[in-house]
């Protein structure tokens, strides 16, 4: 039968290369949409080849019946061969190893232990679970497993926020021996990570203070109203210790260095009240104010801790979130890491009535009392000076105002342009404005701190240490 014949009987059967292509695409969506098994690009360029060599069809119309029933029948298969290929998911297991706590900003190591018990070779791509916040690096693994054995992939995680994330699967995609399909598959490999604030900033100054050298972070120092020279105990002289504070008899008696500690005359109790509602969710350099707040809250904790007082925190918006009792002791600085990590500004107006009224529920003995906060209209300035001066005579007030950069940058960049101009003389207005709230406060017996986000930790530790150094308290 000659080519002519043929097409002619193809044609009176009414099979055209459409419809055998529209007939070959029905069963690769059955396909797909069943068991998620989708081609690769490799598979479209192989598919390519026909649609090339169809350039000759116009010039020997009799042919299509070659390119369409000899080559694509070959092709197909060699692609549903290479489809059976695919080894089953049944015998590959994943578990992930990971430590439990992170830090913001700092990389996290992760391990994947894949074990395969398959009588045949697996290749596949793995991605590990990311939540909102996380970064993977790298983020997609590829590897070949031979039948019966074990191995490990290694990543990092980058968290970009602190909290608590859930890690419920790892995403999988198995290949075919020629590369030519993948069925897309989930492995549920559950894990928590919580991530903490960076507090590496604590171990700086636990070392400057060692040496000497605070005032390079800000920390002035200060003249205390009397001499702390109640002895404690004698201990070993370590590293950076005073040699004015050695006891050179006991020192002659142990053979061995040994210093005086001393202790201070009284053990004072702070309370943090954080505010996580509405005026606390501005940003800069992508930070929170919650975020500036909470790692000059810890650095100021330890210093307090270290002094042998007592610290506390309530964080608050429109109900009161946790509340972490004043206690001493270097075991509460993980008491206040694991209540302040997960907490987030809300777009709620915040309730100070109801922070207070805890506050005084569950705290009576004097305490310095500092509240970390923003106010950006009157009724919250009002509420904040009624009950900040409600603490006089009970409690010691320190109320922090955090600025907001915006605002200072659009009150120093008049311009004659009308827009500008007005814009400059609104934000002029609104700082005037809260200097006026920020002196009425201090004329009431309140102290008061207006620092930028970025820059409050030093005022606060001065204002400590003021504070501890002319016994307010």
């Amino acid at each position: 039968m000659d080519t002519d014949t043929s097409a002619f009987s193809f044609e009176m059967l009414g099979i055209t290369p459409w419809s055998v292509m529209f007939l070959a695409m029905g069963p690769l969506l059955v396909l797909m949409l069943a068991t998620k098994t989708f081609p690769t690009s490799r598979l479209a360029i192989v598919f390519c080849i026909p649609v090339f060599m169809t350039i000759v069809l116009p010039v020997m119309p009799g042919w299509w019946w070659i390119v369409v029933g000899v080559i694509e029948g070959l092709l197909l298969i060699v692609t549903t061969i290479d489809l059976l290929s695919i080894a089953s998911l049944k015998s590959l297991s994943v578990q992930r190893t990971m430590a439990r706590v992170a830090s913001l900003g700092g990389w996290h190591p992760v391990e994947l232990a894949l074990s395969y018990r398959g009588a045949r070779s697996l290749r596949l791509q793995l991605t590990d679970d990311a939540a909102n916040g996380l970064v993977i690096d790298p983020p997609l693994h590829r590897c070949l497993l031979a039948p019966h054995t074990r191995t490990t992939l290694s990543h990092r995680l980058l968290p970009s926020q602190r909290g608590e994330f859930t890690l419920e699967q790892v995403y999988l995609s198995l290949l075919s021996k020629l590369g030519l399909w993948q069925r897309l598959r989930t492995l549920p490999v559950p894990g928590i990570l919580h991530v903490y604030p960076n507090i590496q900033q604590i171990g700086e100054y636990a070392l400057l203070a060692r040496t000497g050298r605070l005032s390079q972070i800000g920390v002035r120092k200060t003249r205390r109203a009397g001499q702390e020279n109640n002895f404690e105990r004698l201990r070993d002289y370590q590293e950076d210790d005073n040699y004015k504070h050695i006891d050179w008899r006991s020192t002659a008696r142990r053979q061995k260095l040994t210093v005086k500690q001393f202790q201070a005359d009284q053990s004072q109790r702070i309370i943090f009240l954080l505010d996580c509602g509405r005026m606390m969710t501005n940003q800069y350099q992508d930070l929170s104010l919650v975020d500036y707040s909470l790692n000059s809250i810890l650095l100021l904790s330890y210093v307090a801790l270290s002094q042998g007082d007592s610290v506390g925190m309530i964080c608050f918006s429109d109900h009161v979130h946790n509340y972490v009792p004043p206690v001493g002791g270097k075991r509460q600085m993980n008491r206040l890491l694991h209540a302040g990590f997960n907490q987030f500004p809300r777009l709620v107006q915040s309730r100070f009535d109801n922070a207070f009224l805890y506050l005084s529920t569950h705290c009576r003995r004097r305490s310095l009392v500092v509240l970390v906060t923003n106010v950006i209209d009157q009724v919250n300035a009002d509420q904040v000076q009624n009950y900040m001066g409600n603490l006089i005579g009970c409690h010691l007030p320190l109320l922090v105002l955090l600025r907001d950069h915006s605002l200072f940058q659009f009150a120093d960049n008049p311009a004659p342009d009308e827009s500008v101009l007005y814009r400059s003389a609104a934000a002029s207005q609104l700082l005037l404005w809260r200097h006026q709230v920020i002196r009425r406060m201090q004329a009431g017996g309140c102290l008061a701190l207006d620092v930028f986000p970025e820059e409050m930790t030093s005022p606060m530790v001065n204002k400590y240490l003021e504070i501890k150094a002319q016994h307010m308290l």
